[in-house]
């Protein structure tokens, strides 16, 4: 994982972390490694750091307003030590669960290209191989869905998204969708706290 730390393999997203860096000198702003349990069985994949969450704390939706809700799901469902996740010395634990991004870099807008999915897409498939324990893949948004198929080299229409959807893997994983837990979704409610609980009891079936 030291390799991805110094990993500047997409141009746009290096040279904007480094614009980040002089601007806010004591932030991350480096690519964000994976947080939780290595022996994990739940897997959940988001899209990439925010600005002012991970970029700056340099843990998976560790300071993020997206945080909120997943931090506190976890803790609910007992996956998390504590409801709230401020700062990576906040020791916080997850327990049975790891988080990472489908980009592990903080893009411009939280948009990153296609073409910076795809590079930064050999991060994720190398976690999937390196973690048999994995048996259950949270995909937070679409984006997240169709890094999840890549790196398992699935065609992106082989397995369509949508909300609480389930797929079995060829390896035998299950994929459960879910929309992101950004402030856009969850301000206009398009997801709710209990149509996100509900995502993590099929979760919990499922372990």
């Amino acid at each position: 994982m030291n390799e991805l730390l110094r990993c500047t393999e997409c141009p746009r997203l290096a040279g904007f972390l480094a614009e980040v860096r002089t601007n806010h000198p004591d932030y991350h702003a480096r690519p964000v490694l994976p947080f939780g349990d290595p022996q994990a069985r739940l897997l959940i994949v988001g899209l990439a750091p925010g600005m002012h969450g991970a970029n700056r704390s340099g843990r998976p939706f560790t300071g993020d307003y997206a945080g909120i809700l997943l931090y506190e799901t976890l803790h609910a469902f007992g996956f998390a030590s504590q409801p709230v996740s401020v700062a990576a010395d906040d020791d916080l634990q997850l327990i049975d669960c790891r988080i990472t991004n489908a980009v592990k870099c903080l893009p411009p807008q939280n948009k990153p290209e296609p073409a910076e999915i795809r590079t930064c897409n050999r991060w994720l498939a190398d976690e999937f191989s390196a973690a048999p324990e994995v048996r259950v893949i949270l995909a937070l948004g679409l984006v997240a869905h169709k890094a999840v198929l890549l790196a398992c080299g699935l065609k992106q229409a082989a397995l369509p998204f949508a909300h609480a959807a389930r797929h079995v893997l060829p390896d035998g994983r299950i994929l459960i969708d879910s929309y992101h837990c950004s402030r856009y979704n969850t301000q206009t409610r398009r997801l709710t706290n209990a149509d996100f609980h509900d995502v993590f009891h099929r979760i919990r079936a499922e372990l």
